[in-house]
């Protein structure tokens, strides 16, 4: 059961603001600020209006902590708070699992650039390295740092799948409730990665917008006119907790996660075959475990990346995994509003859905003007739609051919 949830988002910190941001269909793509980007190609990104010392972290925290984690340590404090549950759980029944993409990415690229001199010297001179600087190298540090917070002296890791580490994340938190190993999990994805090696990778591959002229419209999920992706970064942490410790202590019960599979093409790093095999094998997967059958899906939060290849793999997914019901059931991606957030998008996403269960709205596609004509589903352009939504997919495609799902369902089904 999810029982508390905790973002820091592009447009908004804390989990009213980012919904806010996602059901008013506003954008937060922009040109790139936390450097100077202007030798690259895709000059565009989602960044967090983030403010480390207003979020309540303390100048040791600052300094001590990564971009990444600092996102994650607020994200997971609110979440908490939200869930009531820090200090009535067993410690030996607590555990937290995070996801990252990219890890301690800002941290390690500035601190390279101080050990070598701005990259003069090919031996670098530790001394004036950080003193935290193992840490920004090892992405369980911040695994640590969220089980000091809640005292997690239960199973702690890290799971880093790419893209699709948001949701296989969770999946696997999930797990460890439903077998037994732990009564209460704290977990989600965290990624800041823009900074010049990030963007200079995408660069190379072309994956990334150029749309440097209109950011704010640069990332167009499903629309003809697309042209690849804008980073992001975020955080979505979540409170799961087994449903009988949640119903004991009175606690409100957000959604059920009720179903998840992962699969991989073995095909290729970055390409995707045009049918949607693997992708559409993950959602029947995660439906066959959920007990859901394709015409109960009421919503269908898209990966929605904005790539010419991805969008058209995702759309056969559908078809192939769903049948006709793939055309009657609402779908749409955030990552029109707040980019792709790479590790860390897919937890933002199920957040999103979880919110969606509970608010019964539908966020939009926005920039969603030119609807491709081989995207030929209900991809909600534009505009949110209010619509009951019990029992929610949503998936996740990343380099490396990995192809993730996971299903969503109101908490009565639960208690049914």
């Amino acid at each position: 059961m999810v029982t508390g949830i905790g973002v820091v988002a592009p447009g908004g910190i804390g989990t009213k603001q980012y919904w806010e941001l996602l059901t008013a269909g506003r954008t937060a793509t922009r040109t790139i600020s936390q450097f100077d980007a202007s030798a690259f190609r895709s000059r565009v990104a989602a960044e967090c209006d983030f403010d480390p010392v207003a979020s309540g972290l303390s100048q040791r925290e600052i300094r001590a902590w990564d971009r990444t984690t600092q996102f994650a340590v607020v994200a997971a404090r609110e979440a908490l708070a939200d869930s009531g549950v820090l200090g009535v759980s067993d410690p030996y029944r607590t555990g937290v699992m995070v996801g990252t993409a990219c890890g301690m990415t800002q941290s390690l690229d500035h601190e390279y650039a101080v050990v070598s001199d701005e990259g003069k010297k090919w031996h670098v001179d530790d001394a004036h390295g950080s003193p935290y600087l193992y840490d920004y190298f090892a992405p369980s540090s911040m695994a640590a740092e969220l089980a000091w917070i809640v005292d997690a002296q239960g199973p702690v890791g890290v799971v880093s799948t790419g893209c699709t580490s948001g949701i296989d994340v969770l999946g696997h938190a999930a797990d460890l409730v439903a077998d037994g190993t732990a009564d209460v999990m704290l977990s989600g994805a965290s990624d800041a990665a823009i900074s010049p090696i990030t963007v200079a990778c995408f660069d190379a591959i072309r994956a990334t917008t150029p749309r440097n002229d209109d950011p704010g419209t640069a990332s167009r999920p499903f629309d003809r006119t697309r042209n690849g992706f804008a980073l992001g970064e975020g955080t979505a942490i979540l409170v799961l907790e087994e449903y009988g410790h949640a119903r004991r202590r009175g606690a409100h019960v957000y959604a059920e996660i009720s179903g998840h599979a992962t699969r991989a093409n073995a095909y290729s790093m970055t390409g995707l075959r045009a049918d949607g095999r693997e992708l559409a094998e993950a959602i029947t997967t995660a439906l066959d475990r959920a007990r859901v059958n394709p015409g109960d899906l009421d919503y269908i939060n898209a990966h929605g990346s904005s790539t010419k290849q991805n969008d058209l793999h995702e759309t056969m997914a559908y078809k192939r995994s769903l049948g006709e019901h793939a055309y009657a059931t609402p779908i749409s991606s955030i990552k029109s509003m707040i980019g792709h957030s790479l590790g860390a998008i897919c937890s933002l996403e199920v957040a999103a859905s979880v919110l969606a269960i509970e608010h019964g709205v539908i966020p939009p596609t926005a920039n969603l003007h030119e609807p491709d004509p081989d995207c030929d589903l209900d991809y909600v352009p534009v505009t949110a739609r209010e619509q009951r939504c019990d029992t929610v997919l949503s998936v996740a495609s990343g380099f490396g051919g990995f192809q993730s799902a996971i299903v969503l369902t109101a908490p009565e089904r639960a208690a049914a």
